[in-house]
């Protein structure tokens, strides 16, 4: 055994991590995404584990010099669902039993329904969920698109105009068009204020990326909320965060030119050359909006579950 060498992949389990215990957690993630080409951990769960007030479970396992070899996130927040998970090993230490140890504790420690994202549909991700008894039950793509291509202008619907969004000003009347436009929805329609207020809290918000669109009556009938990723060392990238219509103002065009209008924005006012996004596969309509908008598939994220 070297000195680095995780010691039998001794897992440690905590309700609450440090400010540097979350920097470890953070560069591992980082270390883990490079060598994946895909994040392994969501925006819900990072937000979650900065945010000093937010109950979570966290499993670790630290190499001989202390070193964090791997990290693994449990979300209970949500029991009807079951328990959210999230798991990466350091490139450095895998192919030592150290996400099986993860995974096993997991198991050890959580009662009820289990849901677990592989981030990237890794191939050894899919092989330890198969093992420890996981079936793929949800995949979510990456829909990608070049901004240097031609980006159609359809009208808006008639009378619709579309303005900025406002800060405390608009929170409750977007929550409620969410929740409506979202409302079948696993996760996006039971988005709250906080989830909101920690989002507007991020660096990257933007209130001239996120439009809305507003009838005469001044309701709000459709938004497009756009997102910029920077990161020191990669490109960076333009993203459709979240788009949402009205249920009873679908079949107008008001998605189709809601979408170009936020594509136009991250263009022509972000500089920016390329766009992407994240769609249920199960979402054959919105699929096929994007693909119609010159979207294609770039990767492919999957949820397994473990009853």
């Amino acid at each position: 055994m070297n000195s680095t060498e995780p010691d039998s992949a001794r897992v440690t389990r905590t309700d609450r991590l440090d400010p540097p215990e979350i920097a470890d957690v953070l560069t591992l993630a980082r270390a883990a995404g490079d060598a994946d080409g895909a994040d392994p951990f969501d925006e819900h769960t990072l937000l979650r584990l900065r945010d000093p007030h937010a109950p979570a479970h966290h499993l670790t396992v630290r190499a001989a010099d202390g070193i964090l070899a791997g990290y693994a996130h449990l979300d209970s927040t949500d029991p009807a669902a079951g328990t959210g998970v999230e798991l990466a090993v350091h490139p450095t230490y895998r192919r030592q039993g150290i996400g099986r140890a993860l995974a096993r504790e997991v198991r050890a420690t959580v009662t009820g329904p289990l849901r677990a994202w592989a981030h990237g549909d890794h191939p050894s991700a899919a092989a330890l969920a198969v093992d420890l008894g996981y079936r793929r039950a949800r995949v979510l793509w990456q829909l990608r698109r070049p901004l240097s291509a031609p980006i159609p202008q359809p009208p808006l619907p008639e009378g619709v105009t579309l303005r900025a969004f406002r800060p405390g000003t608009d929170d409750d009347a977007w929550l409620a068009l969410n929740a409506r436009a979202f409302a079948d929805h696993p996760e996006q329609g039971r988005w709250t204020s906080a989830d909101l207020r920690a989002r507007r809290d991020e660096p990257w918000f933007d209130t001239a990326g996120f439009l809305l669109a507003v009838d005469p009556a001044g309701h709000l009938r459709g938004f497009h909320w756009t997102k910029v990723h920077e990161r020191p060392g990669s490109a960076r990238i333009g993203e459709v965060y979240v788009l949402g219509v009205d249920p009873q103002a679908h079949g107008g065009g008001l998605g189709k030119a809601l979408t170009a209008a936020g594509l136009a924005y991250l263009r022509d006012r972000r500089g920016l050359d390329r766009v992407m996004l994240y769609v249920d596969e199960s979402n054959t309509a919105a699929v096929a909006l994007y693909e119609r908008l010159g979207f294609a598939r770039w990767s492919a994220h999957v949820n397994y579950q473990r009853s």
